[in-house]
């Protein structure tokens, strides 16, 4: 058990501290690089119809998760021959690496500092570096609002997934998760040249975050008690408002965080020059302002560590 449990703590604690060093190579950016090359290749030789696209977004798909999965999983056997004490230490690097809790915090508040500088420019550069959405239509609110959803929807695709995915398989169960979410993050969209393509990694992806965003938006309503937000009202937007979304997943969080801040996010959303309509999720109790992005931050800090310690539960009865 103290072998499946340090790696996970360890990694956990080294995130909480350092983040991601930018100088340092991410396996993440070598899965993104292993995308767009695979990309590439399978659109020149499966057929340009719908069926071929679908095709090969499914080949795509099992070629990143075998390879991520496995590469890790080798790495991990390979460090076993020679020391266990070797082994949780590489795997505790591979943990660290797969989470990310600090960076999501850091580059939000990014966003909030130039807001707070009164830089509209500088802020929708930044919160484009977290965003898939186009940034330079966004106003004030626009970019507040675009900074809360994407914290919200992240605390579980960066970190409650992870960390469950981990906590079952360990470091190689955790990068499975990150190709999934990584494919679906560069491959999953509605509209040309994804519409088939990226199909399958876009379903795939829904899939294994159908428990993970349920599990983050209760936690976060669990979390809300801590920081004095407003529960009763999160609740009552969570049971009404989870399924205003596309994705079946997205809204779980969004509801959540929305009625806990008693304010209003989603609506209508531009993706690549192309206006998508979306439902709002949420009452404007009141105006959405700068401050919840820091707000939001301590949420998903707080539902980290929450996550933690249930972690620490699912090892000691699994392992």
């Amino acid at each position: 058990m103290i072998v499946k449990l340090l790696p996970l703590l360890i990694g956990f604690c080294i995130d909480l501290l350092v983040g991601d060093p930018h100088e340092i190579p991410h396996p993440v950016v070598w899965i993104g690089r292993l995308i767009t090359f695979l990309e590439k290749k399978l659109r020149s030789v499966f057929p340009k119809s719908a069926a071929g696209e679908k095709a090969a977004g499914v080949v795509l798909w099992l070629i990143v998760v075998i390879v991520s999965t496995g590469t890790s999983w080798l790495i991990l056997s390979l460090c076993q021959k020679i020391s266990l004490i070797f082994r949780i230490a590489v795997e505790s690097i591979m943990c660290w690496q797969i989470l990310a809790i600090r960076d999501l915090r850091v580059e939000s508040m990014k966003v909030y500092d130039e807001l707070q500088k009164g830089s509209l420019l500088k802020a929708r550069k930044a919160v484009s570096m977290i965003v898939g959405r186009d940034t330079d239509r966004l106003d004030v609110k626009g970019i507040i609002r675009a900074t809360v959803e994407t914290i919200a929807e992240n605390s579980s695709d960066a970190i409650v997934a992870p960390l469950i995915f981990m906590a079952i398989g360990g470091a190689p169960a955790g990068f499975f998760y990150k190709a999934v979410n990584t494919m679906d993050s560069m491959l999953g969209y509605i509209d040309y040249p994804y519409t088939y393509f990226g199909r399958f990694p876009a379903k795939a992806d829904d899939v294994c975050n159908f428990i993970p965003s349920r599990m983050t938006a209760v936690l976060m309503l669990l979390a809300g008690n801590f920081l004095k937000l407003d529960v009763a009202n999160g609740w009552r937007i969570f049971k009404r408002d989870r399924y205003k979304h596309a994705s079946p997943n997205s809204a779980q969080t969004e509801a959540a965080c929305a009625g806990l801040l008693d304010v209003q996010l989603a609506g209508n959303a531009w993706y690549h020059g192309v206006l998508h309509k979306k439902p709002f999720i949420g009452d404007p109790l009141r105006e959405i302002e700068t401050g919840d992005i820091p707000r939001t931050c301590s949420l998903m800090y707080v539902v980290s560590l929450i996550m933690l310690f249930l972690c620490c539960i699912i090892i000691y009865f699994l392992f």
